[in-house]
C-alpha cells in the first residue's frame, strides 16, 4: 500500500468525538465496583470518592456521568494554579477532579485542596477524585491533606474487557450506520489497543474508509487499517 493512499491519509488524519452520556457507559467486571459506588451517591460513608485506573480505562467518563448526576462542577490540576479556594468552587456544593494525582504538583496547589476539602464538608457536600493512581502514591506533603485524602474510600477500575469492548464497538459503528459482523468484532478486539480512546479512534477511521473507500466493513478491510496504524506507530517512533 503506497504511503500517500486514502486509507493512510484517513489514519494519520484521525478526528473523533467521545460520549459520555449514561447510555454510553458498559458495565463488566472492569469497572462495576465504581458504578456501584456512583449509583450509591448521595449516600457515601465519607465526603468523598476516589476512582483510579489506567489511562483510557473510562475514569473521566464515569466521573461524567456522575457530574451529570450530582449536578456537579468539574475541575482540573491547572484551577487550583488560577484561583482562590472560594472561586474555585464557588457556590456548587459537589465537585469532581479529574486528574487529580497532579494536584499533588507543588504546595500551593496542596493548600487550595485542603481549603476547597473543608469548603465542600461545610456545605456538607461531595468530592470525586479520579486519577491514575491511589492516593497513597501521590506523595502528598500536607500531613492534614494526607490524612483526609487517604480515609476516603478507594474504587479501582482496570482496562475494558473483551465483553466491554464488543459492546462499545458495536455501538459505535451502529452509531455511524455501519453495518458489521460478530467475527469483525472479534478480530477487531484481537488486534486493537485495550482502551476507549482505542475503540473511538478505530471507529472513527472505518467510517471514514468505508464512505470514501465505498467498502463494506470486514476483517480484510480492518487487517489493512490495522497494519497502516502500525506503520504510522514504527515511523513516529523512529
Amino acid at each position: 500500500m503506497k504511503r500517500n493512499s486514502p486509507l493512510n491519509q484517513l489514519v494519520l488524519n484521525l478526528g473523533h468525538r467521545t460520549g459520555f452520556e449514561r447510555s454510553d457507559l458498559f458495565v463488566s467486571e472492569c469497572n462495576v465496583n465504581a458504578v456501584k459506588w456512583l449509583e450509591r451517591w448521595p449516600d457515601w460513608p465519607s465526603l468523598g470518592l476516589v476512582i483510579w485506573g489506567p489511562e483510557a480505562s473510562g475514569k473521566s467518563h464515569l466521573g461524567k456521568v456522575w457530574c451529570d448526576k450530582s449536578d456537579s462542577a468539574l475541575l482540573f490540576p491547572d484551577d487550583f494554579d488560577l484561583n482562590e479556594p472560594p472561586d474555585i468552587v464557588k457556590n456548587n456544593k459537589n465537585i469532581l477532579i479529574d486528574g487529580a494525582e497532579l494536584i499533588i504538583e507543588n504546595s500551593k496547589r496542596e493548600r487550595s485542596l485542603l481549603h476547597v476539602y473543608n469548603l465542600i464538608n461545610e456545605r456538607r457536600g461531595h468530592m470525586l477524585f479520579c486519577a491514575r493512581t491511589p492516593p497513597g502514591r501521590w506523595g502528598i506533603k500536607l500531613a492534614d491533606l494526607s490524612s483526609r485524602l487517604n480515609s476516603l474510600p478507594v474504587t479501582k477500575i482496570a482496562l475494558p474487557d473483551d465483553k466491554v469492548l464488543a459492546a462499545v464497538l458495536l455501538k459505535l459503528f451502529t452509531d455511524r450506520q455501519l453495518k458489521v459482523e460478530k467475527g469483525v468484532i472479534d478480530f477487531a478486539i484481537s488486534r486493537m489497543e485495550r482502551s476507549f480512546r482505542a475503540a473511538e479512534e478505530l471507529a472513527s477511521i472505518v467510517d471514514k474508509i468505508a464512505l470514501v473507500m465505498r467498502r463494506p466493513v470486514t476483517i480484510p478491510l480492518l487487517s489493512e487499517v490495522f497494519s497502516e496504524i502500525e506503520k504510522n506507530k514504527l515511523e513516529r517512533e523512529s
